[in-house]
This record gives C-alpha cells, sequence and structure tokens, in this order.
C-alpha cells in the first residue's frame, strides 16, 4: 500500500498510474482526504496491488480457518492479477471437504473478503495440499481423451458439472485442438461444458 497526496483526486490516479506503469482504470484505491476549498485543495489516496490483496486474503484465511481451530501455513504467488494461495495444515481432508465443497466454500469466502476489502475483483484461487493440482491433472486427462472420442465418433461429449476453475483448465486445454469446440451450459453448481465436433 502506497499513499499519493495530491491537489485533486485526478491528480493522484494519475501520479499513481505513472509510478506503477499501468493505466488509470487499472489503479485500485481508497481515498483517505479530499479537501474542495476555495484556497486550498488537497486529495489523498491509498494504492493498493495484488500483492497487498494476496496479504489481506491470506490473513483472513488465517484468522477465519482458525476460528474452526485448524493452525494454517500459506503461500502465495501473483500472476495477472490471478492470486493462487497453497494452504497446508495437519488437518487437510477437514478444509478439502467431501469433493473439495470446503475448499470451494473457502474460496468464494476469502474472494468475496477480498473483494469487499478492495472493491476490486482479483481472482483468488486456492489449493490445500496440492489438492486443486491433482484434480486439474485429472479433469486435463479426462477432458483430452473425451475430445479424442468426439473426433473420432463425431458425437458430442458432455462432462460432470465443474466450478469455473474446472472449466477454465478444460477449455484452456482444448483451445486449439483441431476439430473441437467447448461450450459451457447450465447455471450454478450445474454448469457444466460439452464437447463438440466442428469441421
Amino acid at each position: 500500500m502506497k499513499q499519493f497526496t495530491c491537489k485533486t483526486l485526478e491528480e493522484c490516479i494519475s501520479a499513481a498510474a505513472a509510478e506503477y506503469g499501468v493505466s488509470e482504470s487499472q489503479i485500485v484505491y481508497k481515498l483517505v482526504e479530499e479537501k474542495k476549498g476555495l484556497f486550498s485543495k488537497k486529495a489523498v489516496i491509498e494504492v493498493y496491488d495484488a500483492d497487498d490483496a494476496a496479504e489481506f486474503a491470506q490473513e483472513y484465511l488465517k484468522t477465519a480457518i482458525g476460528a474452526m481451530g485448524i493452525e494454517i501455513e500459506t503461500k502465495a504467488s501473483v500472476e495477472d492479477e490471478i492470486i493462487r494461495i497453497t494452504i497446508d495444515s495437519k488437518r487437510n481432508p477437514v478444509l478439502i471437504g467431501k469433493n473439495g465443497k470446503t475448499l470451494q466454500a473457502l474460496n468464494e469466502l476469502d474472494r468475496l473478503a477480498v473483494s469487499n476489502k478492495f472493491h476490486h475483483r482479483y481472482r483468488i484461487l486456492l489449493d490445500v495440499g496440492g489438492y486443486k493440482e491433482d484434480k486439474y491433472s485429472r479433469i486435463t486427462y479426462l477432458a483430452k481423451k473425451a475430445a479424442k472420442d468426439v473426433v473420432k465418433s463425431h458425437v458430442d461429449a458432455k462432462l460432470d458439472p465443474m466450478t469455473p476453475d474446472e472449466r477454465r483448465v478444460v477449455h484452456n486445454a482444448l483451445n486449439g485442438m483441431a476439430h473441437i469446440k467447448t461450450e459451457s451450459y447450465g447455471e450454478g453448481a450445474d454448469r457444466a461444458i460439452t464437447i463438440k465436433y466442428v469441421d
């Protein structure tokens, strides 16, 4: 977090954009003070970046999961405004839950907390003890296998419902594959992917 003090809010945003090397629309800030007097003008903003959000996200998780009586260790990395956080504890299966449901709920809770704090949408991807990475590998393998069957048979394949990050893995895995097109359908927890044959 960094503070900028200027005569106007616009000047502060412009100065922050220049310093961070991004466009003004990408600046995530909180207005701390603004005076619009006839003889004195002043604006103070606090500017946040994805690293600040990642730090907050980790602290929030430690507090929330700590309330369940579970101590955790976290590691975070930031790339293209995607915050990836790996969690480790002595009770990883509890944090993952059946079919990853608890992990999914923690992910959504953390995302909402960060969004509420910074008034900016960061993508947050939580993993517990490598559970998600293993699942992504399995999903990629199954998606490619299904796509090869679709190429041979010309019959569309419907995959089981998945979370948004898992659907993204499938779209990315099959993107550019000859004669294959992927489409999402359904709503909420029932949203799934169809793998289609195209000429």
